[in-house]
């Protein structure tokens, strides 16, 4: 065990004096040092509710015969950063997340890492360091927030951010507005949709990092007490038998993420994590592969924003277990998982308890997956769009209005200077040009709210929230920053996105591009802070994961 490097031996004396201040008995220093990594904090909906967790988590670690050492990482609230600066330092944020999970791991030479995250970048800032480290590790997410309810209807956050959109276009009263603000978060949680957060959870689950059921068990709920508590009983096991985290990251695991997240079409935001944290367990992984899955393993699940059902309904409907069971076929089911169980063993135990919200693969919401991948001459290495919301066979050809920031092309849609017909190019958005790659619910909501998202589509080399519903596509690469195509886009050209063939093309004659190229010059970066423009200085591309380049 690693840890005996701090505690054994008349040489680490101080270690272990600074290990007693702490609490440590002379009986604890035979036992396996746990690391828990606790991404709490007051702010954020989905990680208030994980101080209680994680006192679940260290029972567990001490019955099962380990001494638990909880530490904290950092961790942004989305849907608070969303429309201003703040969002710029979201998806940088994770690079910091798996950096101090490391810090923290290696500093003190834990034997077993447990993570507790929830939320946007913290559930795979944490799945990131888990596949670097390769210790006997498991993780914890915090589970879904129960929905809101109005007028007897489930209403989630992305309710509120399209009641700002129909409030600006006189559909709806401001006392709506308000009363839609006060029920839709109704405590801790990751929002309770299949956004971002929720998303991860389910691919946590799916690759075998997690307890079944961890991916979709309510926050506040006993059964996710009693996931915390195996959890911690569960990590001190995986040392003592000393099986690591890449036993369960392979290429054949990821691939069933990919598959899953097809099934239920979650966050777009999954592309960018899944590629990262593939990259840090040394497994090969590209966009190819979410196009490939998505054209074998169909929409099953209409989850919100894609449907009308909310996680809990996933979770009263059979879970991730559920999931899998109806895809079976699709997947890998001789997969270990943390449990102790195989994939396929979980698959037989599975029962699908409501076939509106879980469907067959035979009866399908769309007969493709949730997410698409487009290429074409606007996206030569790839852009992303999530069909969950406007079906497998979209298709909008209209004309380009660029902008070069969030703020314009919101404040555009906002003051109805958009036409119908209109392919909305925000732009300069990307991982470099932002820099940080932003998420855009304040646009796509108001186009929702405003009752034009028939009428409009919207393309970005930045990125659109979990949340997003509507013709919105992201990621486009390479980026404007890289000058990509979109960097050229001028006022008036068309645009053709056609999700059937997987196509996304800027219909301008090749030469014509290549005099505007010739003009084209690199805009000063949009940020002073020198975080951001270390970041922007390292991130790579969006087809690539926005990983970091090696330095050295």
């Amino acid at each position: 065990m690693p840890s005996f490097i701090i505690k054994e031996g008349v040489e680490r004396a101080p270690h272990r004096s600074l290990l007693r201040a702490v609490g440590v008995k002379d009986e604890d220093f035979k036992k396996p040092f746990i690391g828990i990594a606790n991404s709490y904090s007051e702010i954020v909906p989905g990680h208030y509710h994980l101080r209680e967790l994680v006192e679940y988590v260290k029972k567990g670690v001490r019955e099962a015969g380990g001494v638990p050492f909880e530490f904290n990482t950092i961790a942004l609230d989305d849907g608070i950063a969303m429309g201003h600066v703040g969002m710029k330092y979201s998806l940088p944020s994770r690079e910091v997340i798996a950096d101090s999970v490391e810090i923290m791991a290696i500093g003190h030479q834990f034997d077993g890492l447990i993570t507790v995250s929830s939320c946007d970048k913290i559930t795979p800032g944490m799945l990131m360091a888990v596949a670097r480290l390769n210790l006997p590790a498991i993780m914890l997410t915090g589970g879904p927030m129960r929905a809101g309810n109005y007028k007897n209807k489930k209403v989630g956050l992305i309710d509120v951010f399209e009641a700002v959109g129909s409030y600006k276009a006189g559909k709806i009263p401001l006392q709506e507005l308000l009363e839609i603000e006060e029920v839709a978060c109704p405590g801790p949680g990751s929002c309770s949709g299949l956004f971002t957060a929720n998303s991860m959870s389910i691919l946590v689950e799916t690759l075998g990092l997690t307890l079944p059921y961890g991916g979709t068990a309510l926050a506040e709920s006993e059964e996710r007490k009693r996931i915390a508590y195996e959890v911690g009983k569960k990590a001190v096991e995986l040392v003592k038998k000393g099986v690591k985290a890449r036993t369960f990251l392979t290429r054949e695991s990821f691939l069933n993420a990919i598959a899953v997240d097809m099934a239920l079409g979650g966050s777009t935001n999954t592309i960018l994590h899944l590629l990262a944290a593939a990259k840090e367990a040394g497994v090969e992984l590209s966009l190819d592969d979410f196009d490939e899955m998505g054209r074998k393993v169909p929409h099953i699940a209409p989850i919100y924003p894609g449907g009308p059902f909310m996680l809990e309904d996933l979770h009263e409907a059979g879970g991730v277990p559920a999931i899998l069971k109806a895809i079976k076929d699709k997947i890998n089911l001789n997969l270990p998982t943390v449990s102790g169980l195989k994939i396929k063993d979980i698959v037989e135990m599975a029962s699908i308890k409501n076939r509106e919200v879980i469907r067959s693969v035979e009866n399908p919401v769309h007969k493709t997956g949730g997410i698409a991948i487009l290429k074409g001459s606007l996206a030569p290495k790839g852009a992303v769009i999530k069909t969950a919301a406007i079906g497998e066979n979209y298709y909008f050809k209209g004309k380009a209005v660029p902008f070069n920031s969030e703020e314009e092309a919101f404040g555009a849609v906002i003051r109805n200077k958009i036409e119908p017909g209109s392919v909305i190019v925000v732009r300069y958005e990307g991982p470099k040009g932002g820099p940080g790659m932003r998420e855009m619910l304040d646009i796509t909501s108001a186009v929702v709210g405003m009752g034009i998202d028939d009428k409009v589509a919207l393309v970005t080399d930045g990125r659109f929230s979990g949340g997003t519903r509507g013709p919105a596509v992201g990621h486009v690469s390479p980026e404007a920053y890289d000058m990509g195509p979109i960097a050229l886009v001028e006022e008036g050209d068309i645009i053709e996105i056609d999700v059937k063939n997987r196509r996304i093309d800027l219909l301008v004659d090749e030469n014509e591009l290549k005099r505007r190229a010739s003009k084209w010059e690199r805009p000063s970066p949009k940020t002073s802070s020198s975080f951001l423009l270390r970041y922007a200085s390292l991130v790579t591309s969006s087809d690539q994961g926005c990983i970091l380049r090696r330095p050295l």
